[in-house]
């Protein structure tokens, strides 16, 4: 018995070529939530807390630890001894040394508040 050996090929390439159509149609499908997320509408992936120790456990507990205590980023427990809530926030905004700017974006007044009350 004689197979021919072109029919797996084919096989593979009508399978191929039906899963670029499967896909094609799939990104077509998800379009206007991706263009609706780049103009400003509802965010599904990402969930922003206006609690900023909720902010802090997202954005600022592996650089400053989980007790405030520092490591890579300063201690931040008593902090608003040493700067003022407007330095704070000045920081959270713009950055400092190693520390990006924006990790707090949109809730940079509740934050420096919260921090400036560390003990």
């Amino acid at each position: 018995m004689n197979r021919n050996p072109i029919i797996p090929f084919v096989l593979i390439m009508v399978i191929g070529i039906g899963a670029m159509f499967l896909l094609s149609f799939k990104g077509l499908g998800d379009m206007d939530e991706l263009a609706a997320e780049k103009e400003g509408g509802e965010k599904t992936e990402e969930t922003a807390s206006n609690n900023p120790e909720d902010i802090y456990a997202t954005s600022c507990i592996g650089c400053h630890g989980d007790q405030y205590q520092g490591g890579v980023g300063p201690a931040l427990t008593g902090i608003g001894d040493r700067l003022s809530q407007d330095e704070i926030k000045d920081i959270l905004v713009n950055g400092k040394g190693t520390m990006p700017p924006g990790l707090a974006a949109g809730h940079e007044d509740a934050m420096a508040e919260w921090l400036a009350g560390l003990k």
